[in-house]
């Protein structure tokens, strides 16, 4: 099963809005006999890519996978299927399927067509690995991971705007590996206006994650990075209630569109769930950031300090004011990683 999880492992940041998926077969007498792995949405799932590469009759082996055979017709044929035609008498499972489609649904067949199942093994490995799969299925919202750096004394920035650079080189080519895991970047209006990023991973992912951003106003530049399609998929997110639509006209044909009804940035979540993203990397400033961890979007903090400081006014810390009154109400995390980055501090917390 550790071996099942490695390979579904392979296909991070290619595989959405599918999970990651890893099935490994044995025959009769327990030698390895295939493996495979689901890379991408629309090609084989894990126990197809296994069955095609098989070295030798299937008939009375075992197959191990991290999540639950699918049992419906999706863009690949049901893989549950497969299994039963191929003859394995043993299916080790670690987790069930949160899609309302299959979850549970694919075991029973496997156990109606006389197979033994087993359920559990390596759990909660296969749990983390898919988290944001599942939390996608379970909430109907994108897995948030919010990304920012600081310097020693909590600023993001001088107090004329200035940012770059706050942290170290190697900080920020890890930033960009980071990325490649992510199905999408989200930043409001005021960071594309302030820095024109890219928000691409440099180029270690192909496509690179689809690039967001929010805005009240639809008052953005008419030149921007992000307005450049050749680099990365772009779409925007306007709050139909405050933006003037005559801007639009400032957006390229090339770069897609979506309205929400409100700034909650739980609409944004969702849509972006809808759109087939499990996760979702926030690289927004202070205002939006701090409504998004409000609305219950962000599920994990990157934090990345340098060994400096800024100084200046408690506006140019990541956060807006929180509103806390005791410090009973403050958020309270769980750093799951620590550790240094060059000269500087990267601390990963779960919220």
């Amino acid at each position: 099963m550790k071996r099942a999880i490695f390979l579904a492992s392979l296909g991070k940041g290619t595989t959405s809005p599918n999970p990651m998926v890893g099935a490994v077969i044995l025959d009769k007498d327990g030698n390895l006999i295939s493996e495979g792995f689901h890379y991408k949405s629309g090609m084989p799932h894990a126990e197809a890519m296994a069955f095609n590469n098989l070295k030798k009759d299937a008939s009375g082996g075992t197959i191990y996978v991290n999540l639950e055979p699918c049992c419906h017709h999706g863009k690949t044929p049901p893989c549950v299927d497969k299994i039963i035609a191929f003859g394995i008498r043993k299916v080790y499972i670690s987790i069930e399927d949160p899609d309302r489609r299959v979850s549970g649904k694919g075991i029973q067949l496997l156990k109606d067509a006389g197979i033994k199942v087993h359920k559990g093994l390596c759990e909660k490995e296969s749990k983390e690995l898919n988290r944001s799969f599942i939390h996608r299925n379970i909430t109907n919202s994108a897995f948030g991971v919010l990304k920012w750096a600081m310097s020693m004394d909590g600023r993001v920035g001088l107090k004329n705007g200035k940012s770059k650079w706050i942290t170290s080189e190697d900080s920020r080519s890890l930033v960009h590996s980071y990325r490649a895991g992510f199905d999408a970047i989200v930043i409001g209006g005021n960071t594309l206006r302030k820095d024109n990023p890219f928000l691409t991973s440099r180029g270690l992912r192909n496509p690179e994650p689809l690039r967001v951003v929010f805005t009240k106003t639809l008052d953005l530049p008419a030149k921007s990075n992000l307005w450049d399609c050749n680099l990365a998929r772009t779409l925007v997110i306007y709050d139909a209630s405050t933006a003037n639509k005559m801007y639009l006209k400032r957006i390229p044909k090339c770069v897609e569109v979506a309205e929400i009804s409100s700034d909650n940035p739980k609409l944004i979540s969702n849509l972006l769930a809808k759109k087939g993203c499990n996760n979702v990397l926030w690289e927004c400033g202070p205002k939006l950031a701090t409504s998004a961890i409000k609305a219950g979007c962000i599920q994990e903090l990157m934090t990345f300090i340098a060994p400096k400081i800024l100084g200046g006014v408690s506006s140019m810390n990541p956060f807006n004011d929180f509103e806390f009154t005791d410090m009973n109400d403050v958020l309270n995390l769980n750093a799951s990683e620590i550790s240094f980055i060059g000269t500087d501090i990267f601390v990963k917390s779960n919220i």
